[in-house]
């Protein structure tokens, strides 16, 4: 058939990918001049005016990202060399905190939380006894249950030392706020499914050439089209075919924005009410990177920080460590709020305190303030079908996972599946 696929994010590629990889005709028509995107690529200079490429957002992926990891194989990237594997780690600057050791699933997790450093042995056995119970539920609970609900019974550290860390850098929101059946999914897959996925696979390149590049160019070999700085303006039914800005189709997979996606499907007149205002009807939470440069070196590629008031950052990457120019530091706060100037001042000041850095020089930062969908419980997400030959996709789309690129890509394949 021949497909159109309106989005080059990381979903609309995954879709591409697999829909020419099952002999389909692929373009994709991307409104923006780069591909990827919120995970992609962006130019950046250092304080001494030399270039540099940044991402529009620091991302890790993990080992249970099988999907993905699936997906960069098929369009030749390798991903030993694309991704330094490390075990989960969360520790902080003082020492204290979880290190999972080289050991297969689960023992790595049991092994890791017996050996976490200024956990008194009250707090290891809250988290046994309760990550026991969620694997007799089956990592499953009431829609309505949140992750502080469902970790009611953990003590203040393990909240404030792993399960906060964890919450906010997967599904992009504070414990009380986030969905515990989701949350579910992501542990179950993660620390209790394939040995090495909880492993922290830290990108040593851009995102757009992690994946989007090389799936562009993958797909040009096959006879596939990348259209960037197309941004489609009517879709409209014409029989059992499609109409996108003029051409042609067979089917249609709308891989952009949930706004966007409904802009089209309503102005199609395909019967999508209902799926447009699902998809309308989503929130959405920020991600804020600062980059800076220092000439300090961390002691890790990534290091957890100290969140609270006035704290904002969760993370604090090394990307002088990851293939990037040295001294290059990259500070994550999820979930962020609050204007620009004031987050960067607080996370400088925090880079400061808590990892004794001095002589800091900001770089740039990237305010995504529609970084992810807000995953709350019982959150009810617009469905992979849309009408008769017009599907959608993306990680805001109906699945088991948040707003991650696994989320993105496996959404993507689903939607070539169903063609």
């Amino acid at each position: 058939m021949n497909i159109a696929i309106v989005g080059a994010g990381w979903a609309g590629l995954a879709a591409a990918v697999q829909a020419a990889h099952a002999g389909h005709a692929v373009t994709v028509l991307e409104s923006a001049r780069t591909l990827g995107g919120r995970a992609r690529g962006l130019p950046g200079r250092l304080p001494d005016g030399s270039a540099v490429t940044l991402d529009n957002g620091q991302h890790i992926l993990i080992g249970a990202y099988t999907e993905t990891l699936r997906l960069m194989h098929l369009v030749g990237v390798d991903a030993a060399a694309a991704l330094r594997r490390l075990p989960l780690v969360l520790r902080f600057p003082d020492g204290r905190g979880l290190k999972l050791p080289q050991l297969p699933a689960p023992l790595d997790a049991l092994a890791g939380i017996l050996t976490a450093r200024g956990w008194h042995w009250r707090d290891k056995l809250a988290l046994l006894r309760t990550a026991a119970g969620w694997q007799r539920g089956r990592f499953e609970c009431a829609p309505a249950q949140t992750v502080a609900g469902l970790c009611a019974g953990l003590t203040p550290r393990v909240m404030a030392e792993l399960i906060e860390p964890l919450c906010v850098s997967a599904l992009n929101l504070p414990a009380a706020d986030a969905s515990g059946q989701v949350f579910l999914r992501v542990l179950r897959d993660a620390l209790f499914g394939i040995s090495g996925g909880s492993h922290l696979l830290l990108p040593s390149a851009d995102l757009g050439a992690l994946f989007p590049e090389a799936a562009a160019r993958w797909l040009a070999q096959r006879g596939g089209r990348v259209v960037p700085g197309h941004r489609v303006q009517h879709l409209q039914a014409d029989g059992p075919h499609w109409q996108v800005d003029g051409a042609r189709y067979d089917r249609v997979i709308l891989a952009c924005p949930p706004t966007e996606a409904a802009r089209l499907a309503e102005d199609s007149g395909a019967p999508a009410a209902d799926w447009s205002r699902q998809a309308r009807a989503l929130d959405f939470t920020a991600i804020t990177t600062v980059y800076a440069a220092s000439a300090a070196r961390l002691a890790q590629p990534m290091v957890t920080l100290r969140c609270g008031p006035g704290a904002p950052a969760q993370f604090a990457f090394d990307r002088g460590q990851l293939g990037g120019p040295a001294g290059l530091l990259a500070f994550v706060a999820s979930a962020s709020q609050g204007e620009r100037g004031a987050l960067e001042q607080q996370v400088l000041a925090q880079a400061r305190q808590q990892l004794g850095l001095s002589g800091l020089h900001l770089v740039q930062t990237v305010v995504e303030k529609r970084a992810t969908f807000a995953c709350t419980p019982g959150l009810r997400r617009p469905g992979l079908h849309i009408a008769a030959g017009l599907l959608a996709c993306g990680d805001y789309v109906d699945g088991p996972y948040p707003a991650t690129l696994e989320g993105a890509t496996r959404s993507g394949t689903a939607a070539a599946l169903s063609l």
